[in-house]
């Protein structure tokens, strides 16, 4: 089937390789793509042709593959990376201007299962990493936080533009992660053009490598996190987890999604504007309409 992989099984000992069949359902994938070495899983979001922007099925398929890899006992550490030009782009913005949002019910079922998706790096019983690279927008920046350890390419950009769409976020989880005035001041000026030096000086990622350099340099802190004892691994994440949801973090989320909820049902003059420029004109121009209203904190 196009677009569907099979996953790469790589032993140690003799060094062999044995490739599995598509005898699983479960492995297989249309929009992701999962490949196992040793005990590292890799995730990969693969429609690059739409630098891997998030539709629903998508979403659906990055869940079941995680959730696979969470149960598979080889595994003991998630690389969560993107096929081509770009980390994601977030959700898909072709996807969500076809899908019906009329009613604050049908705003409310997409949020929360965009929601549910980016908490599974979250929840993920296993230790996450996500590889970030060229651009990593809105949704999927919220995945990247959600996951446990963010290594960024030189040159990624990194960006919350929902307030720019005249929408609100999916996972409040930037105040979780910097101090309270980096991220207003992300959130509140929508800027999509932090690049990965910034974004490291502020503590949203924790390494900055060259490109060539990113998938070895997040492979081998997987392997030297797959060399510690399992159980360790498992309730020492546990239990920085469950630090942030005693603080309140899963209930200040779900407060959030409920108000911005509210947000993508109320109408607006810019997301209109915006709309209609989409539909008319294309994604281009509108994107330019938009950039064109800011200043991106530079001097006029």
């Amino acid at each position: 089937m196009q677009g569907v992989s099979c996953i790469a099984l790589r032993f140690g000992g003799a060094g062999g390789m044995v490739a599995a069949g598509m005898g699983d359902a479960a492995m297989a994938y249309e929009f992701v793509r999962v490949e196992i070495e040793g005990p590292v899983g890799t995730l990969v979001f693969n429609r690059p042709e739409v630098l891997n922007a998030f539709h629903n099925a998508a979403m659906d398929e990055c869940r079941a593959a995680l959730k696979a890899l969470a149960e598979d006992e080889r595994v003991r550490v998630v690389l969560v990376r993107g096929e081509g030009r770009a980390f994601s782009a977030g959700f898909d913005m072709k996807a969500s201007a076809e899908r019906d949002m009329s009613t604050v019910d049908l705003v409310r079922r997409q949020m929360e299962r965009q929601f549910d998706f980016i908490m599974a790096f979250w929840d993920c019983p296993k230790p996450t990493i996500a590889l970030v690279h060229g651009f990593c927008m809105a949704g999927a920046f919220e995945v990247a936080l959600a996951c446990d350890i963010t290594i960024a390419a030189e040159g990624t950009r990194f960006g919350e533009p929902e307030v720019r769409f005249g929408t609100g976020i999916v996972a409040m989880l930037l105040p979780w992660a910097v101090l309270p005035k980096h991220a207003k001041e992300m959130l509140l000026t929508g800027n999509d053009k932090m690049d990965a030096a910034r974004a490291h000086a502020i503590g949203i990622v924790n390494h900055v490598v060259p490109g060539e350099a990113l998938l070895g340099f997040g492979r081998e802190m997987a392997m030297d996190i797959a060399a510690a004892a399992g159980p360790s691994v498992f309730f020492t994440k546990r239990a920085m987890n469950r630090t942030y949801e005693i603080m309140g973090m899963r209930q200040a989320l779900l407060a959030s999604l409920d108000i911005d909820i509210i947000l993508n049902a109320t109408p607006s003059a810019e997301k209109a504007e915006f709309g209609r420029l989409r539909r008319e004109v294309g994604l281009k121009a509108a994107l330019a309409w938009r950039d064109s209203r800011f200043s991106d904190g530079k001097p006029g």
